[in-house]
């Protein structure tokens, strides 16, 4: 006990009996820690500091920085600091970053390999205090591509596997995101597998499941248990006049998941881990599945009791308006007003309900 005087040793003693850990609050009652992924507010330009400060006052649970641009610097003595602001609000942080599969057309090759850019990505997780170096492949474009979507989980694999040993030294979880469209949850189930669950887990985002036609709560059954982060949100469905069916995703309680029992089996399924709130609202996109050729990047989904389900919920939809901020000087700040609406009723919702 060098250092500590009899009274900060006594008011540390207490703040440990009083506040439980984040682990443990994440599964108290059964139900799990709230968080920000920061892209929720992406519009304000934030920086990490900024972003933990606003979370801080919303008094979460978990801030997800989960890009790596949010940093101003990757040099030890910042993050310390960023980390020692988190602790101060009583937050954990959860890191991550963009695509590492080289061959998708998210790729950005300034960022060197994708085995350099996860090693980096592990190496910020691990001064931070993060559990997890989130990435992904790509997204649904990626499945159209030469050699499909197998292809890119092939080159995806193999910038994990070349981190398996500095993963584990470090004591950090690859987690994988499900991300815009690009990979159906038995996909990414393989993938985990493949590469080995020991040290990969899965970025759950009930959001991008119905991006690629899948409905949350059957997507949740085949991830939960091999999920150790996540960055969610509701969606809104509905069927066109040319009966096309209609995604905009939604503030959570807005749209047609049932959050109260998505939370409900979140925490059963995957225990210890925060839902982190990551809305992208405000816009629509049609997904034309009656056309010849669409299912050409689905293949044996059509008739699948996950696609049923997915249709099912479209046919329970109504049409909702999209946003568009006001042309003018005040147009970022109405993007910045409507995305902080957008989380901050999600978070109301949640506290609410769950």
């Amino acid at each position: 006990m060098r250092g500590m005087n009899r009274r900060s040793f006594l008011a540390r003693s207490l703040a440990t009996a009083v506040v439980p850990s984040l682990a443990h609050a994440a599964t108290q009652g059964g139900k799990p820690a709230v968080g920000l992924d920061h892209f929720s507010v992406r519009a304000t330009g934030w920086k990490a500091a900024q972003h933990i400060d606003y979370a801080a006052s919303l008094k979460l649970d978990t801030i997800f920085l989960s890009e790596l641009t949010v940093f101003e610097s990757f040099e030890d003595s910042y993050l310390k600091g960023i980390r020692e602001q988190a602790e101060r609000h009583g937050m954990k942080i959860y890191v991550g970053t963009g695509s590492v599969c080289e061959s998708s057309n998210t790729w950005k090759p300034a960022n060197g390999t994708g085995v350099e850019h996860l090693a980096l990505t592990i190496k910020i997780a691990k001064a931070l205090g993060s559990p997890v170096a989130r990435c992904y492949l790509g997204n649904q474009k990626d499945r159209s591509a030469d050699g499909g979507i197998e292809k890119h989980i092939a080159n995806t694999v193999k910038s994990i596997k070349a981190n398996q040993a500095r993963a584990e030294a470090e004591g950090i979880k690859i987690a994988i995101e499900n991300h815009a469209g690009d990979m159906q949850s038995h996909e990414l189930k393989a993938l985990i597998e493949t590469a080995g669950k020991g040290y990969v887990g899965a970025n759950i985002d009930p959001g991008n499941a119905v991006w690629a036609l899948e409905e949350p709560m059957r997507h949740l059954e085949v991830l939960g248990p091999l999920t150790v982060c996540s960055s969610v949100r509701d969606s809104m469905l509905w069927e066109d006049e040319k009966g096309a069916v209609v995604v905009q995703w939604t503030a959570i309680g807005e749209g047609l998941v049932d959050f109260k029992t998505y939370a409900k089996r979140f925490a059963e399924l995957a225990p210890g881990v925060p839902l982190q709130v990551e809305t992208i609202s405000g816009f629509a996109r049609p997904f034309e599945y009656q056309k010849d050729g669409f299912w050409n990047i689905f293949p044996n989904h059509r008739d699948s009791d996950m696609f049923k389900a997915w249709l099912d919920m479209a046919k329970r939809g109504r049409k909702i308006d999209s946003f568009k901020a006001p042309d003018g000087p005040g147009k970022k700040n109405a993007e910045i007003a409507y995305q902080k609406g957008e989380c901050e009723r999600s978070f109301a919702w949640l506290r609410a309900n769950v």
